[in-house]
């Protein structure tokens, strides 16, 4: 029969549930958040290995490991003959509960009007945006996850590894002010640049944390209230929403099935452009509007940011060649990303431009937030040399095929009367519903199906109502769950349109 302090032990030691750690590192980390939280007080004395292991049915090896490790960090001290304690100074004093008073307001005092000092606000900018408990829905036909079928995991462990070893430290420890790891910049010139037609100098290209903050720092430094900046419409909302932080002035310009239209662009300064696969459409621009949008720049004097969204991602036809390739007057920015295919929250880009902008974008990034990882950096140089990059784009791409392929199939059987066009690569189809549909609606609705997508009325400055337009995205459902959120998805459309009283040929079984 356990005694009281057994039974005390085995409740404080109970090993977290953490996937990502060995047994050893959830015995640490039990022991660990014990003394950080207070529970186990400075001297407390610990039982010992043999006790431990047998208490949590765990090796005594795993054990000893595990305290040496915290005697070495100074969590714990060994006393000869005596055991293992929690050593002094293990949890460092702070603010004492009964010295802190609690704010006290003056009858005539008030508190700051926020909302009148926040001089740029999003608050109020339409974006894409999901449930809080977005995966936990069985059909998530959105943006912002990782493929956990598809992420190289042992890869990109033994780049992160070779990168912590200590002969690497000497790489990317050093503060870089505002340089970048010389490898990975090295990686985007000789790699990935030449693959997209484009050719560039060290000093041209800059590192940044996600395209969002490439889109932030060309706002900084291009934009004010004056700049005319020329948006597909429909287009990206996240340039969009962090170019408007500059408050300048929005110009749509027009899209059709084979993306932004030169002949009907109006007086601009700056043009953001996605010609690679347009968003959201995924329409790619022709060769032949690509020259005329550069005649058209240098004619009419703007300048063009192109995000060379989602390029690797080719399914058919020839890879068309970046507008920054064929730009001969150096009136092209270039935006690409590196981690997107591995995942979101990697957060690495790089913006590709003329010496002297990249030098001021450079002092600029110093302000925000001096450099991106340099840890992260040189994992990703690795990950780039060693040829993982590649081999994980293709195997991204046989995936989304798969998935476009079963796309299609299951928006031809449930929903015939939706529309559609297969692109040529991307992670995403662009669909457009029937004249009574409203695609915000249908989303509501569709929630309650367990389905998830993302309606089209963000994508547009000025979203028409109804918005029948929606996305489907690719990169977070697996290719077995697609046919089944397709028809989920049409049973919501089946009840959007008894509420309009429209006419719809009933959603078929399924299989």
């Amino acid at each position: 029969m356990r005694s009281t302090q057994q039974f005390q032990w085995a409740q404080l030691f109970t090993l977290p549930e953490h996937p990502a750690l060995p047994l050893q590192g959830r015995l640490r980390l039990a022991i660990v958040q014990a003394i950080l939280e207070g529970r186990l007080p400075a001297g407390a004395p610990l039982p010992s290995s043999r006790e431990l292991a047998r208490l949590l049915g765990i090796s005594r090896n795993t054990v000893t490991a595990a305290y040496e490790q915290l005697v070495d960090e100074d969590f714990l001290q060994a006393r000869p003959r005596s055991g293992i304690f929690v050593a002094d100074g293990a949890r460092q004093a702070g603010v004492q509960a009964d010295a802190v008073q609690a704010p006290r307001r003056s009858a005539e005092g008030r508190a700051p009007d926020w909302a009148g000092r926040t001089l740029r606000s999003l608050s109020r900018q339409p974006t894409l945006s999901k449930p809080e408990k977005w995966r936990q829905y069985p059909y998530p036909f959105v943006y912002g996850h990782y493929d956990p079928e598809l992420f190289p995991m042992e890869d990109f462990r033994e780049c992160c590894s070779h990168t912590l070893a200590r002969a690497q430290l000497q790489h990317w420890t050093p503060d870089f002010e505002t340089d970048d790891v010389p490898d990975l910049i090295e990686q985007i010139r000789l790699r990935l640049l030449p693959k997209r037609g484009v050719f560039a100098l060290p000093e041209e290209i800059l590192v940044t944390v996600g395209a969002q903050h490439a889109y932030h720092l060309l706002a900084e430094g291009l934009f004010d209230s004056s700049s005319r900046v020329g948006l597909e419409e429909p287009g990206h909302p996240h340039a969009r929403n962090t170019f408007s932080l500059r408050q300048p002035v929005f110009v749509p310009a027009p899209v059709d099935d084979e993306g932004v239209q030169p002949e009907r662009l109006p007086p601009l300064d700056y043009l953001f452009v996605t010609p690679s696969h347009q968003s959201p459409t995924t329409a790619t621009l022709s060769l032949e509007r690509r020259t005329e949008l550069l005649a058209r720049a240098e004619r009419d004097d703007f300048v063009l940011i192109e995000d060379d969204y989602e390029a690797e991602n080719l399914f058919a036809g020839a890879p068309m060649p970046a507008l920054k390739s064929m730009d001969r007057s150096g009136r092209v920015i270039y935006v690409g990303s590196l981690s997107k295919s591995l995942s979101p929250a990697l957060r690495l880009a790089y913006i590709v431009a003329p010496r002297p902008l990249i030098a001021e974008l450079r002092l600029l990034r110093h302000a925000m937030v001096r450099h991106p990882s340099t840890m992260l950096q040189q994992a990703y140089a690795l990950f780039l040399s060693l040829g993982h990059h590649e081999s994980h784009a293709r195997r991204v791409n046989a995936a989304l095929q798969e998935r476009l392929a079963v796309l299609a199939q299951a928006l031809r059987e449930f929903m015939p009367d939706f529309t559609f066009r297969l692109p040529q690569g991307g992670a995403s189809v662009w669909v457009s519903a029937p004249a009574w549909a409203d695609a915000a609606e249908l989303g509501h609705i569709a929630r309650s199906h367990g389905v998830l997508i993302e309606p089209g009325d963000v994508f547009f400055v000025a979203p028409p109502y109804p918005c029948r337009h929606f996305r489907l995205r690719l990169s977070s459902i697996a290719a077995g769950q697609i046919a089944a959120g397709v028809r989920a998805l049409s049973l919501a459309a089946d009840e959007l349109a008894r509420a309009r009283g429209a006419a719809r040929r009933p959603t078929p079984p399924a299989h």
